[in-house]
């Protein structure tokens, strides 16, 4: 594998979105020795000051010595500058994919943030875009970089489980205060809870799936079918805590199940849960014909394997630690191993990995480890859920996206690739 910590040749980039995570990424690439944040961009001038005070020109500033990136509130602007050579899109849901299509056509290859899609056109237009001008675009789904799926990856892909025939993942994650709060805290979710209804985050847990099941390569989603459960959480929370919004009857399901189909024939289970009272959870499940993983616990069972030993013991869940240790994947064996000399990023470190995958990318010129086909996929699974939702569950065909290319598309190869483990 290539030298974890090397440096290669400077990107500049313009970032557009300094919300939350879009700060976040900041700080993460204004920290790479061979990033320069050039430009950033917001549509609210707080968040730029805040970026700028925060890691470039405040008295207690990360990054003083950082040459001050310009500003701009109108991300057109940023991409007529000829001082950038790659561009990042933070932005809300409803328009990141609008914005970078509009990058990738000023000539820029692009990386953007996860979340619900807004149509299946624009879905495929991303595509189409990408395709038509040559540029990439990655969407920054930090949990395929995450340091349990990256092993369950590497057990996967080297037959650990065998065949596999079912996975499930969810968005457990209590959100009522950020929803409820989100007019004031210029947070975007909160409309798309109060008027939508269906699987609103789907890549969080999509993401590692889909490259436990080769989707897109080799295997795809043929088909939603979506249910939601009546909305309670939420408009509770709203009547306790927010008077204002007390008559606000938000239109999404407390808990919304979706069941994919794959064109090589596993099922895909996928649970939305963010307006009731609970810890996080992911909820990944990996059963193939040798055995299961599932993430709640931490629990797996190997046939011939797992407690072979004792026979009366032969049909229990074990502690599946020493296994994703033993399975530990090559990528993080070697981070880790350079930890000290690198930003550890957000998230125990899967946020700094993506960032430097599509760093690595854009310095090589090469196709980034997720790409246009990814996020269209993983994203309209919002939109057929909704659909799936309001037509009582009845499945919904998924757009092939890359026209045929899924049948034939190889793995990417590199250290950064989701698709396959390096050597």
């Amino acid at each position: 594998m290539k030298d974890f910590g090397s440096i290669g040749p400077t990107v500049r980039i313009g970032v557009i979105g300094l919300g939350g995570r879009g700060r976040d990424h900041v700080k993460r690439f204004a920290a790479m020795k061979d990033v320069a944040v050039t430009a950033i961009c917001d549509n609210w001038q707080p968040n730029i000051d805040r970026t700028l005070e925060e890691y470039f020109t405040g008295p207690d500033a990360l990054y003083p010595d950082a040459t001050r990136p310009a500003t701009t509130l109108q991300y057109q602007e940023l991409l007529e500058r000829s001082d950038i050579d790659a561009v990042c899109v933070f932005t809300s849901w409803e328009t990141h994919m609008r914005i970078a299509m509009d990058a990738m056509l000023a000539g820029f290859p692009t990386c953007m943030e996860i979340g619900a899609g807004q149509s299946l056109d624009e879905c495929a237009e991303l595509c189409r875009v990408s395709r038509r001008t040559g540029k990439p675009v990655m969407p920054l789904e930090n949990c395929c970089y995450d340091e349990k799926e990256m092993a369950i990856l590497n057990m996967v892909k080297k037959g650990v489980f065998g065949e596999l025939v079912h996975c499930r993942g969810a968005y457990c994650h209590d959100l009522r205060d950020e929803v409820g709060l989100g007019d004031r805290q210029h947070h975007y979710r909160q409309p798309h809870f109060f008027h939508r209804n269906g699987e609103l985050y789907p890549t969080h847990e999509m993401g590692p799936i889909a490259k436990y099941l080769s989707i897109g390569r080799g295997n795809r989603i043929i088909s939603v079918s979506s249910i939601a459960s009546n909305a309670r959480g939420l408009g509770l929370w709203l009547a306790k805590n927010r008077p204002d919004l007390a008559g606000v009857r938000p239109t999404e399901g407390d808990v919304v199940t979706s069941m994919l189909k794959c064109a090589n024939g596993e099922t895909i289970l996928l649970t939305h849960d963010c307006t009731l009272p609970r810890p996080y959870s992911r909820g990944g499940c990996v059963q193939g014909t040798k055995g299961i993983w599932q993430e709640d616990g931490n629990l797996i069972f190997l046939e011939n394997r797992t407690n072979s030993a004792k026979e009366s013991f032969a049909h229990k869940f074990e502690d599946a630690a020493p296994y994703l240790e033993e399975y530990d994947h090559p990528l993080w064996k070697t981070y880790r191993d350079a930890e000290s000399r690198l930003v550890v990023g957000g998230h125990g470190g899967m946020d700094y990995l993506v960032d430097r995958a599509w760093i690595e990318s854009v310095q090589d010129g090469v196709e980034p480890p997720l790409d246009c086909y990814d996020a269209a996929t993983w994203m309209a699974i919002t939109v057929l859920s909704e659909q799936s939702v309001a037509m009582g569950g009845m499945p919904q065909a998924m757009p092939d996206f890359t026209n045929g290319a899924w049948l034939t598309r190889g793995p990417v190869p590199g250290m950064w690739s989701c698709d396959q483990i390096p050597s």
